[in-house]
């Protein structure tokens, strides 16, 4: 008997699946029909209740000899073996990628090993240098081996010349990739393990900035090559790449010229553009080759009056080795080098263009990212939602990118032009004639008499705030800085039906935050595209029971905090709920680009904890620089913030639009420094005293003024007395409730600072507070009561006044219980500085 139970007992470990134990101890054994009834009931529950196993007893006369305890063992077992055969399939997944690791750790450890041996001959050729007789000699040979050779420019100007520098391109390529010409460190927080997309590099000293990455990737060869050679479908900042010539090469290879235009990230400086050489070849040992070098020489373009627009960058020695790995897939090495020619930009953005982690993340880790995304979504691995094929969901991605790198550029031969700007305006307007929704697509609810498209945009300077919390808190918090009216104007153009400013018709939306309808996203994350609903309905009667629901398309990327370098972006668009594939966009959004300042670097460092208009900032000049004494010189993590929105116009309302887009740009400006403010380490204003007066203190010196001079003149304190200590007084007054604010005493007073309420109620920032004058702000009854109570101001110091409207920059009614006017004197107390408001108990009417 036992030797029939172990008999058994092997052939139920061997796989079959008709014998299971009983609660006795025993087998029992299934046949064909039993097991096909067990195993439709599984594909429906594979864990069933106590009371389905017994109707599955009755309904079932083929298992009424099976005892309900008997069923459940065989469930049991059913699901243990489902698990196994699933974690075998993992495991072995696992195993193909280690292994895969492996081969790629096992390379680059042989090439470390070949960096240290060269390095350890240079070191002893050193010594021996530094032990000769001549001076000059070891001077002359020092140089000559630290120094690493140029490329000697070849005649470009025919084949031969064309293929000479071609095959020193591909040398000094292949030396890069898997040898030691550029001195490579890992990237900041991407360690290679079996999960990583692969492993990543950046240089550490050379000229220009470079970045490697090697993967594994499920295609062959020569599709990788054809994906990556078209740079615009993956490097979201590619404007256009046009191949002028291409001829082939001796040896099996085409060898092309190529003129790639890139956008900015930021309007504060130019873009850039490439004139190079692109060779392609095959190896000796099966692996394809692309790589690219920049040439001598105009090669200015198909027009050269929109490249005087840009910016020549140089692209050293980059390109793509793919070798066909055993079993299927490839192992790709993929070289980044470039030069930016920082120089030509504003100096506080120079750390932007000469770091190698941006490039790591805009370029080298986003072309295999891009690769891998293809090749999942070939395998049927990746599943989008509404039933939309992810070609067409990259498409709506890129459109969405595209369309926000133009209105942030403003290219002159898209159509852009400046509308009435002086240089220090706060919001730049520019404004598009040629381009409307009309002539973007096909669709039937498109406008075809639109006057063009304005963008309104601006940029800030951010400190000590983390770019991919504050993008994500814009994500999640949309009722924090939009306002639903500009969205509903903006949708209004995707309608038939005819619209005016500032929206199509009177609309209610409901509180809280909007829906947000997941489409797709990247095999990291690293990248989401949704669909955002802004619940709403109609106000007119006639309307009442009319949905009026509008609806964004939008990509949301850079959220993870701990990708070193990279850019963090949120963009959006109106769309039609119909979300048909060729829908007209017109994206608006924010970009922000980190600056990756060096340790101990204090050229441009701002006072530490403040986020501070950029423009202001730069045009400070010397003033700033000396409030950057007092910055703390480790390293300051700063960046860039780029806001650019899009309105679509008719002409006759063109000035309207204008006007309506840069204040609301300012409104959602004032709202970003709040949020930075809320996540800024200091918890201090980031925003206070970036734009002062000439001859004005700084912020800190005027808050004492403002609650000393309060005081002084009523006989109460404005703060409590334990608040009106060093720098937490500015804190205090900047977080009072009531709306403060100070006018200068001039002719025609103009405000020259307001605390967070006071911007708040005027909806503006402080960039822009000085462009508002004092009578703005009243209406008649209020300048009147002003006007005829000045005098009682200047000789008792203060006055009283009685509750009364006032309207805010967007023309918003306002009204206030009581408003305070006070005198505001220096220290001596002995020269009156500017007036002072206190508006208690305002709202909104």
């Amino acid at each position: 008997m036992a030797m029939v139970v172990a008999q058994q007992h092997r052939e139920s470990s061997s796989g079959c699946i008709d014998k299971h134990l009983a609660a006795g101890g025993k087998y029992v054994r299934y046949t064909a029909e039993q097991i096909e009834a067990l195993e439709r009931v599984y594909a429906e529950c594979p864990k069933p209740s106590s009371l389905r196993r017994q109707q599955l007893i009755r309904e079932c006369p083929i298992l009424a000899n099976i005892e309900p305890k008997q069923i459940k063992v065989w469930f049991q077992n059913r699901r243990c073996r489902e698990k196994q055969r699933k974690e075998s399939c993992q495991l072995q997944t696992v195993n193909r990628k280690l292994t895969a690791m492996n081969k790629l750790l096992m390379e680059e450890n042989d090439r470390l090993q070949k960096q240290v041996s060269q390095l350890v001959c240079e070191n002893g050729y050193m010594r021996q240098q530094l032990h000769s007789a001549s001076a000059a000699t070891t001077d002359a040979s020092s140089d000559s081996a630290a120094t690493t050779p140029q490329h000697s420019l070849r005649d470009a100007n025919n084949p031969a010349g064309l293929l000479s520098i071609a095959e020193e391109t591909l040398a000094e390529f292949l030396a890069k990739a898997t040898g030691t010409a550029v001195d490579w460190v890992q990237m900041p927080g991407m360690k290679p393990g079996p999960d990583s997309v692969g492993i990543f590099a950046i240089s550490h000293s050379c000229s220009g900035v470079a970045a490697r990455a090697c993967g594994l990737v499920s295609l062959e060869p020569t599709k990788i090559a054809e994906i990556l050679k078209d740079r615009s479908s993956w490097f979201r900042d590619c404007r256009s790449l046009e191949v002028f010539t291409m001829f082939p090469a001796g040896n099996g290879g085409t060898i092309e010229l190529v003129y790639t235009q890139i956008y900015a990230p930021t309007a504060l400086a130019p873009a850039r553009d490439f004139w190079t050489l692109r060779y392609t070849t095959n190896l000796d040992n099966g692996s394809l080759v692309v790589c690219e070098r920049s040439l001598s020489g105009s090669g200015a373009g198909p027009n050269p009056a929109a490249a005087s627009q840009f910016v020549r960058a140089e692209m050293l020695p980059s390109g793509y080795l793919v070798r066909p790995c055993e079993g299927g897939g490839s192992i790709i090495h993929i070289v980044d080098h470039l030069n930016f020619e920082a120089w030509s930009v504003p100096e506080v953005l120079r750390p932007f263009y000469e770091s190698s982690k941006v490039v790591a993340q805009k370029m080298t880790i986003a072309s295999l990212r891009y690769i891998r995304q293809i090749a999942q979504e070939t395998s049927g691995e990746v599943v989008y939602g509404m039933g939309r094929q992810p070609a067409v969901l990259r498409t709506f991605s890129q459109r969405l990118s595209r369309g926000f790198n133009d209105a942030v550029n403003g290219f002159n031969d898209d159509g852009w032009s400046i509308m009435n700007c002086d240089g220090t305006e706060d919001v730049i307007v520019a404004v598009n004639s040629t381009k409307s929704l009309g002539l973007t697509s096909s669709h039937s609810n498109s406008l075809p008499l639109l006057g063009g498209i304005l963008c309104a945009k601006a940029s800030m300077l951010l400190q000590n705030v983390s770019p991919a919390v504050l993008i994500r808190l814009l994500r999640e918090h949309r009722s924090e800085w939009a306002d639903f009216n500009i969205d509903a104007y903006s949708a209004s153009a995707l309608k038939a039906s005819s619209f005016a400013y500032p929206g199509m018709r009177p609309m209610r939306f409901t509180g809280g935050n909007p829906i947000i309808i997941p489409l797709g996203h990247t095999i990291e994350h690293e990248e989401m595209l949704e669909v955002i609903r802004l619940e709403g309905h109609s106000l007119a009667q006639e309307d009442a029971f009319v949905s009026r629901d509008i609806h964004l398309l939008q990509i949301c990327s850079g959220i993870d905090e701990k990708a070193v370098g990279a850019c963090s972006e949120l963009v959006f668009a109106p769309i039609d709920e119909m979300f048909p594939d060729d829908a007209p966009l017109l994206p608006s959004g924010f970009r922000i680009s980190p600056l990756d300042t060096k340790p101990g670097d204090t050229r441009d460092t701002l006072t530490a904890h403040r986020t501070l208009d950029l423009t202001s900032s730069l045009e400070v000049g010397p003033a700033m620089n000396s409030a950057s004494g007092d910055a703390s010189s480790s390293y300051n993590g700063r960046s860039v913030l780029t806001i650019a929105f899009q309105f679509p116009f008719e002409n006759s309302l063109l000035d309207n639009i204008a006007a309506m887009a840069r204040q609301y740009v300012r409104s959602v400006i004032s709202s970003v420094q709040r949020v930075a403010m809320a996540i800024s380490p200091s918890g201090l204003s980031p925003t206070v005293g970036p734009k002062l007066s000439p001859g004005s203190p700084e912020a800190l010196t005027l808050a004492h003024w403002i609650c000393q001079s309060y005081s002084y003149h009523l006989g109460t304190e404005l703060l409590r007395s334990d608040s009106m200590g060093g720098d937490i007084v500015l804190k205090h007054l900047w977080h009072h409730p009531d709306a403060i604010l100070c006018c200068s005493l001039k002719s025609l007073p103009v405000f020259i600072f307001a605390n967070q309420a006071g911007l708040d109620m005027l909806e503006t920032t402080l960039v822009a507070l000085q462009d508002i004058t004092l009578d703005k702000i009243f209406d008649d009854s209020g300048r009147k009561a002003l006007y005829s109570d000045f005098a009682k101001i200047m000789q008792q110091g203060f006055v009283c006044l009685p509750a009364g409207i006032c309207m805010s920059t967007m023309g918003r009614h306002i009204s206030y219980e009581q408003a305070i006017a006070w005198k505001v004197l220096t220290a001596e107390q002995n020269t009156v500085h500017c007036l002072a408001f206190s508006f208690m108990n305002w709202s909104f009417v």
